[in-house]
């Protein structure tokens, strides 16, 4: 007997194995290196006839997406909280060690900022956004954003949450597939000391649904998956220049994440919004390594032959027009500079031949960038220039 046993455990050992990899608190953003860079590559929202449905789900799955093209690239990155304290000494006092309270940060992350549909009537730069990994010995381990930042004409405002209760809590750990679903309720809105000029709050249900595991194939590599399944469900209120605010409901958007260990971020994400009572995918993209993007490949001669943009040179604080060929169904925009760093993406029902690209999409960017309009056809790209 004390022979066999050794060889029925060798025979077990594969479908042992085969288990939903727990994710906690050590596969979040990691600073051991100073900072976590990640290269994520952008597909096109139309997913190819043969990529698995998203409806796939249960135990020991596997969703084949190598025939996932990227048009797309950008680079996501994870700061220690001093490079954004470097920026202004008040984001080390609001989020920092210290004085922060149950606002501390632990990584901070160079992001746009949410919330910001219209041009504001002072330049927003240098956007953050902070979040707070749980401690080894702490109770309750989680991954959760504690806030923001950006300077407003130059100075440096934090923006935190109502209360701890009411931060947006992106994962809870141990992760895996045999997890309950959990939810959380968060708010925030502007500080009342720039009121006058813009005010934006934000109230988000998320419920986080493990709803599958198994291997995932992506043109990056094979991985061991848990996929977990966000619902968002957001109200927005916003009020510029002293006019009266207005509220209003936003589709509804699922994020599709696939989880891995030691990946510090989705291997890969597919975002989908409720469309005219339809979900439509509105963004995928996936970790990846550097890859020369090739736009001929998936240009589309349709929206090639349509797509303007107008007035191109533009001014910063200018809003930009775009036209595309009518009945386009689903599409998004997006714009990078010359050397591929993400300005911004949008996503767009396309139910009209004429998008406005407000001022704000771009920031203070100046120079000229590449804008890239994706539909189901394909893509076609073209160079504005802001001054």
């Amino acid at each position: 007997m004390r022979r066999l046993l050794p060889f029925l455990l060798l025979t077990a050992a594969p479908a042992l194995a085969q288990t939903s990899p727990i994710i906690d608190r050590t596969d979040m953003p990691s600073l051991t290196a100073g900072v976590d860079s990640l290269r994520l590559s952008v597909a096109s929202p139309v997913l190819p006839s043969t990529a698995p449905p998203l409806s796939r789900r249960g135990a020991n799955q596997t969703w084949n997406y190598t025939t996932l093209v990227p048009v797309s690239q950008r680079v996501e990155s994870f700061v220690p909280l001093a490079t954004a304290t470097a920026v202004s000494p008040v984001y080390g006092l609001t989020f920092g060690s210290l004085l922060s309270g149950v606002n501390r940060a632990t990584v901070a992350s160079p992001q746009s900022l949410p919330l910001l549909p219209v041009t504001l009537p002072i330049p927003v730069t240098d956007s953050y956004q902070f979040y707070n990994v749980s401690g080894s010995t702490a109770a309750q381990q989680d991954f959760r954003s504690v806030g923001f930042g950006a300077s407003l004409a130059g100075s440096a405002l934090p923006v935190t949450y109502a209360s701890q209760a009411q931060q947006d809590v992106i994962y809870r750990f141990p992760l895996s597939f045999a997890s309950s679903r959990d939810s959380s309720n968060s708010f925030f809105s502007t500080p009342s000391i720039i009121s006058s000029i813009g005010y934006i709050s934000q109230k988000r249900k998320r419920v986080n649904t493990p709803d599958a595991w198994g291997t995932l194939i992506t043109p990056f590599g094979t991985f061991q998956t848990v996929r977990v399944v966000a619902k968002l469900i957001d109200h927005d209120s916003l009020a510029i220049g002293g006019m009266a605010g207005q509220g209003f409901d936003l589709p509804l958007t699922r994020e599709y994440k696939w989880l891995a260990k030691t990946q510090h971020v989705p291997v890969l994400t597919i975002t989908t919004r409720e469309i005219g009572g339809q979900e439509t995918v509105t963004n995928v993209e996936y970790r990846d390594i550097y890859r020369r993007i090739s736009l001929l490949a998936t240009r589309d001669a349709a929206t090639d032959a349509a797509l303007s943009t107008y007035p191109n040179p533009s001014a910063i604080g200018r809003p930009l027009a775009l036209t595309v060929p009518a009945g386009s169904g689903p599409l998004t925009v997006s714009a990078t500079d010359l050397v591929g760093r993400l300005l911004f993406r949008r996503a767009f029902n396309g139910g009209t031949s004429l998008i406005n690209l407000d001022a704000d999409a771009f920031g203070t960017f100046r120079g000229v960038a590449l804008l890239t309009v994706q539909t189901a056809h394909g893509t076609a790209t073209r160079r504005v220039v802001r001054e």
